[in-house]
């Protein structure tokens, strides 16, 4: 890493955006050895939202010395719930999917974004070779050798490659002349956290409703995270009731099956959409997380994705440093392309099929998801498998997912 002075600093990667797909791809890349630049202002609002980490990003995290800063707030996920609260003609019996079947003390792990990303901080802290710039990119200029980060404060950093974890809205995808295909769907997510009187004993249940999933999702202690899929004119009513309202309704919702439970203050909504990046590298760009690929939050999907995302470039990276290449040329964001496509394209479209299932009011829709789901409560080997492919994709695992350090 080269800086001049205070102004200029000369780099392999430079990262932007510093969201937990952000630092992740800059620890990862550190890890190589690589001169690594992370740019990331602040956030605005404070990050009241979970993330259920599969056992391969808990691996990664584990082989990259993050793991250790984290995971007293985190929760284990040994047992998962579908239960049908569809009420419909064709309802689906209930599917219990449990780690132990596929060897694994537990799925993965449920934990406050909040202590994720101060874990990420930490260990990115200990790199000598990865510097951190807080402060927002205010331009992305891409050559034809480099691509030059443009900070507000008014420094500039010049790298090979430049990594756009900068979230759905994504600045370095815009410079790099990327276009998005997407849709959305009629409804919106909201996301809290409940105290509850009952254990939940390291279960996650997700109720299928018409309007979309509703899940709880174990915390440490009497805790759950949640996301209630409903109609955008449902989550104004709920939006709407006060704390005593509020706290009947989520009980109702979730069958008491956690007892009396209290919603915890910082409460969040989005809007739900599915949208990918036409490619996911290209001119000294790879794109990383949501500024690649916007899924719904159904199915502990989006981060992981974008951890597997971080763990590939990362890979890219050491590849061509052993093998004295470029690590911004076009051989490493093709070939991160080609590697990540399959299992972005997969994942998005399980989701939606998922997703589509439950609103559609066809009777022989409601009939293929109800036998679908019939069929994995009764066949072990589809049930085994379908538990090891949505932990462990077979196709798309990096090394770091296998707990494979990359320096």
């Amino acid at each position: 890493m080269v800086d001049d002075g205070a102004k200029a600093t000369a780099c392999d990667v430079v990262v932007v955006g510093g969201g937990p797909a952000g630092l992740m791809a800059a620890v990862a890349i550190a890890s190589t050895g690589a001169a690594t630049v992370l740019v990331a202002g602040r956030p605005v609002a404070r990050d009241n939202r979970t993330t259920a980490l599969l056992a391969g990003s808990v691996d990664a995290l584990t082989a990259l010395g993050v793991w250790d800063g984290c995971r007293e707030a985190a929760a284990p996920l040994r047992a998962m719930r579908i239960v049908d609260d569809t009420g419909r003609l064709w309802r689906a019996p209930e599917v219990r999917f449990e780690a132990h079947e596929i060897g694994l003390d537990a799925f993965g792990w449920n934990i406050a974004n909040r202590d994720l990303v101060a874990a990420l901080e930490a260990r990115a802290a200990g790199f000598a070779n990865l510097a951190v710039i807080r402060d927002d990119a205010a331009a992305v200029a891409i050559g034809a050798d480099a691509v030059t980060v443009s900070v507000a404060d008014g420094r500039t950093v010049r790298a090979r490659l430049a990594i756009g974890a900068d979230g759905r809205r994504s600045p370095v995808r815009e410079a790099a002349g990327i276009a998005t295909r997407g849709w959305r769907y009629p409804q919106t997510a909201l996301t809290f956290n409940l105290s509850t009187s009952r254990d939940h004993h390291d279960i996650s249940t997700e109720f299928h409703s018409p309007e979309g999933p509703f899940t709880l999702v174990p915390l440490p202690g009497r805790r759950v995270s949640v996301v209630c899929v409903v109609s955008p004119a449902e989550a104004e009513r709920l939006q709407a009731l006060d704390g005593p309202a509020l706290d009947a309704e989520m009980e109702r919702r979730s069958h008491s099956i956690l007892g009396r439970v209290t919603v915890e203050p910082g409460r969040g909504a989005f809007p739900l959409a599915a949208e990918t990046a036409r490619t996911l590298g290209a001119d000294r760009v790879v794109l990383v997380g949501e500024a690649g690929h916007v899924v719904p939050p159904i199915g502990a999907q989006g981060l992981n994705l974008g951890f597997r995302d971080a763990a590939t470039i990362a890979e890219l990276v050491a590849d061509a440093r052993r093998d004295g290449r470029d690590p911004g040329g076009p051989e490493v964001t093709s070939d991160y392309d080609r590697r990540r496509r399959t299992d972005v394209t997969s994942r998005t479209l399980a989701v939606d099929l998922l997703n589509r299932s439950l609103l559609s009011d066809l009777l022989p829709v409601q009939g293929v998801r109800g036998a679908g789901l019939w069929l994995l409560a009764r066949l072990g080997p589809l049930r085994r498998l379908v538990m090891r492919e949505g932990v462990a994709p077979a196709l798309a695992e990096p090394k770091l997912l296998r707990g494979e350090p990359l320096g």
